[in-house]
């Protein structure tokens, strides 16, 4: 008796585990369908709530080979699904037609402005050029559309389309940027850049990499001191590839700030074409060629070394001249405080016609000339500027043809 009662308490308890266990993996299963209902409900309540039926996207076009696309380009594109519309915002465009565009662009005075393309209109370019376009749709609402698309739309009205282009502060990409930082919240909170970078030494990265060692020559005398001032995190976005980095990074309200990001256009692995400093390589020679013509004593190679000399002084008080005048006669702000001027002195220009006549302050020109070069070359890296080191040859032959000059 004692054994069939233990053995009917043991069913029922059995029976009750079981009703226990069914109604736990009940309840389980409830609440999973319960969960996957209010993530469905919460993604069609942000659907409905975004009634712009818009995309927004970033576009970071690749470098090409002219000089003018070395650092790519950024524009925005913007698709309304309720018009039927699809079209680009390109800050970069210019009247090339203007028939004072060259004193213009010199001058700093060249307005730039706003246009729209359809995408095939756009992309046409780089096509034909081979560069890449990406593209990175925005994660951002619905109202934050609306309010991009308003900006753009304000922009393209009247004057509004047109700007002063500024190399650092006010260009195709920074105004880009601009926007997405007043509507969108851009915020990036790590540097995307080593921390002490410049505006030179992103510029430096594509002309190094696109083995532009000539055209980093040019850059590097025209621009002065301004541009070697460390970036915030907010400026190191000025240039189209950096902005494109900023805007993959960026984490606004513990999310995303893009969607998806896509190649729209792919035309080929582009590679990196670092070459020789030619600029150096050139001077060296063209150094050591006349500092060893002007030791030859014999009346012929003195009379080839005053030729030389002549151009020597005519070139580098001309380019003095120029880095003068882009600092104080045009609106470029990165040309300002061109320390470039302690080498090229623009009184060479008086000194080339004077060689002739050998006039007697002449040697105290060349004295003075001597101590001023030889306290650049031995504070060349620590000046508050980066002088490219392709001058060093150039200043090292100045410096020994005025110690001869002197003498003669």
């Amino acid at each position: 008796m004692f054994r069939a009662l233990t053995l009917n308490s043991y069913l029922v308890t059995f029976q009750k585990q079981k009703r226990c266990i069914f109604q736990k993996k009940t309840v389980k299963k409830s609440g999973l369908l319960f969960l996957w209902m209010v993530l469905l409900f919460s993604k069609t309540l942000v659907a409905q709530t975004d009634s712009s039926h818009m995309r927004i996207s970033l576009l970071t076009c690749a470098p090409g080979d002219e000089l003018y696309a070395t650092f790519g380009h950024t524009a925005i594109r913007i698709i309304d699904s309720t018009q039927h519309t699809d079209y680009i915002y390109n800050y970069g465009t210019f009247d090339f037609d203007d028939p004072d565009f060259y004193i213009k662009f010199t001058r700093g005075k060249l307005d730039y402005f706003l246009s729209v393309q359809t995408v095939p209109q756009f992309m046409y370019e780089y096509q034909v050029e081979n560069r890449n376009v990406y593209e990175q749709e925005l994660a951002v609402s619905g109202d934050t559309k609306k309010a991009i698309a308003k900006a753009l739309s304000d922009n393209m009205q009247g004057a509004n389309r047109y700007y002063k282009y500024d190399f650092q502060y006010n260009n195709c990409t920074s105004r880009v940027r601009d926007i997405l930082i007043q509507y969108a919240g851009l915020k990036v909170e790590h540097p995307i850049v080593p921390q002490g970078t410049s505006f030179r030494n992103q510029l430096h990265n594509y002309l190094d990499r696109g083995g532009k060692s000539w055209s980093k020559l040019g850059i590097d005398l025209v621009l002065g001191s301004p541009v070697d001032r460390k970036v915030t995190i907010e400026e190191s976005m000025f240039l189209p590839d950096y902005l494109m980095k900023g805007v993959d990074s960026a984490r606004p309200a513990n999310h995303s700030s893009i969607i998806s990001g896509k190649t729209l256009l792919f035309t080929g692995t582009r590679t990196d074409a670092p070459g020789n400093n030619w600029p150096f390589i050139v001077f060296s020679a063209a150094a050591i060629l006349i500092g060893s013509i002007s030791f030859i004593k014999n009346k012929a190679a003195q009379s080839i070394a005053r030729v030389f000399d002549f151009v020597l002084f005519l070139g580098t008080g001309l380019i003095g001249c120029l880095l003068l005048f882009m600092w104080f006669g045009t609106d470029h702000k990165s040309c300002a405080a061109n320390y470039n001027l302690l080498w090229a002195l623009p009184t060479h220009l008086i000194a080339a016609f004077a060689l002739w006549k050998n006039p007697g302050w002449l040697r105290k020109y060349f004295t003075v000339c001597a101590f001023l070069y030889a306290l650049v070359l031995i504070t060349w890296f620590w000046l508050p500027q980066e002088i490219n080191s392709a001058f060093i040859p150039v200043t090292l032959l100045f410096l020994a043809r005025f110690v001869q000059l002197r003498k003669a």
